[in-house]
């Protein structure tokens, strides 16, 4: 967002202006993440995670261009190569567990950065589309993280291209000939390793422009914030440079230091044993599992155990297998209509009571379970915890958060973001420190509450 008191780019030099003059790089770098950027004064630490899932994309990129130069996609040699990655080539133990612990921290990152989204409900008008791009980014993500893990061609890689593909065998009619058709044969072969392998090499280049035009979309409206109101004037903001380059950078250095511990000291904790053993059709693994990252949409997919019927007919209209299907890829697919599910005028959790508690004690354990059941095996009562835990995650989204969101009644809001941050605003009006906490507000213009007077 271009605001008026914004400090405009001025070259200092002949080389610097003949540069703006022909190729306005540094100017766009100026407006975008410099001195010419201004954002909201009282940005927390968890804004950081934007630029840590930037800064992770960007290892990822460099590592896996790295080990494809050494990789063959050959289902006789691809075990090998990754051995031989990590025996012969030199620092090619490193890439490989930069690029391997690289994923698990992208993850980590985005969740923190989507579950912040959550909680200051920064999908609102009028930054909508920074949030849909956001989610396309994780659909992206979440395609190239499973092909990367069929690459290493181990046992787990081969019975997990072997599960997840097969979803596609459920979809009525087309359902088979769709999978032999993707997979290049009736089991995951040479051509399907191919196939993730290409992808997976572009997938990430495509992540980079969407997450391009994320940031553009984020640029329009200008950075959200703790309060969810919108800036008012000059002192509600501060120069993105050098105040939040040094809280990101900060930041950065923090998860570095756990990044660099995990690449050092446990390269593999992260990783299942069963994938150092090479890729066997014949010998099915006691539990197939996917990355931890996947856990929570694979217990969604698991937890659907018995087909949809017509009571007292036994007529099968939706079998379990597809039922799982739609659920695991409705459970993200469902975070496009959150702008629209949440009608709440109040944007930060910090306002809204209810919210809160459903938040913290409602949607957070049910993460948490869903994270530990997509890992654990699929008996009782995993199975029916699993079901529970779902069943509660669509009743958050679908039902819970749009009663709250028209039944609540939120905390005042401050007048502004200076008055959120030193407790005082001068041009607040008279009476605003002696407003009562019961009267609801009204709306504003920019979709926030106005503070009760």
């Amino acid at each position: 967002m271009s605001f008026a008191w914004a400090k405009q780019y001025e070259p200092q030099t002949g080389f610097t202006k003949w540069i703006d003059e022909k190729l306005p790089l540094p100017r766009l770098v100026y407006n975008a993440v410099g001195a010419g950027y201004p954002v909201p004064r009282n940005l927390n630490y968890m804004w950081n995670f934007g630029v840590l899932a930037g800064f992770f994309l960007v290892v990822q990129i460099v590592t896996g261009v790295v080990l494809a130069m050494h990789y063959a996609a050959n289902t006789e040699v691809a075990f090998g190569t990754v051995e031989h990655i990590m025996r012969n080539v030199n620092s090619g133990w490193l890439m490989r567990y930069a690029h391997a612990n690289g994923a698990s921290f992208f993850f980590i990152v985005i969740y923190l950065h989507i579950f912040r989204g959550f909680y200051y409900s920064s999908y609102k008008a009028p930054r909508e589309m920074i949030w849909l791009l956001g989610v396309v980014i994780f659909l992206l993500m979440m395609a190239t993280a499973f092909m990367g893990y069929v690459l290493p061609w181990g046992q787990m890689s081969f019975w997990g291209a072997k599960v997840i593909t097969g979803l596609f065998g459920a979809i009525p009619l087309v359902g088979e000939p769709l999978q032999v058709w993707l997979v290049g044969g009736f089991a995951p072969d040479n051509a399907a390793l191919n196939r993730f392998f290409s992808l997976h090499f572009l997938l990430p280049f495509v992540i980079a422009g969407v997450v391009i035009l994320h940031i553009w979309a984020l640029h329009i409206p200008g950075s959200s914030n703790p309060t969810g109101i919108e800036v008012k004037k000059e002192s509600d903001t501060v120069p993105f440079h050098p105040y939040y380059t040094a809280k990101d950078g900060f930041g950065l250095g923090v998860i570095l230091i756990f990044f660099a511990f995990m690449v050092f000291f446990l390269p593999n904790m992260l990783g299942h044993p069963d994938n150092y053993i090479e890729a066997n059709p014949l010998s099915t693994p006691a539990l197939i599992v996917p990355e931890w990252y996947f856990y929570p949409f694979y217990a969604i997919l698991r937890a659907f155990t018995g087909d949809l019927t017509i009571p007292f007919t036994g007529i099968v209209l939706i079998q379990a297998k597809l039922l799982g299907v739609i659920a695991m890829f409705g459970s993200i697919l469902l975070w496009f209509f959150l702008p629209w599910l949440d009608k709440s005028p109040v944007r930060s959790g910090h306002y809204r009571p209810l919210f809160q508690r459903f938040f913290w004690f409602g949607f957070i354990p049910c993460m948490a379970a869903l994270f530990y059941l997509g890992g654990a095996p699929a008996e009782e009562p995993y199975v029916v915890l699993s079901q529970i835990a779902t069943a509660y995650y669509f009743l958050h989204f679908l039902v819970i958060l749009p009663i709250i969101s028209q039944i609540e009644v939120p905390k005042p809001l401050p007048f502004s973001i200076t008055e959120a941050v030193l407790g005082k605003d001068d041009d607040a009006p008279g009476k605003q420190a002696e407003a009562p906490a019961s009267k609801p507000a009204g709306d504003l213009p920019d979709g926030s509450l106005q503070p009760a007077e």
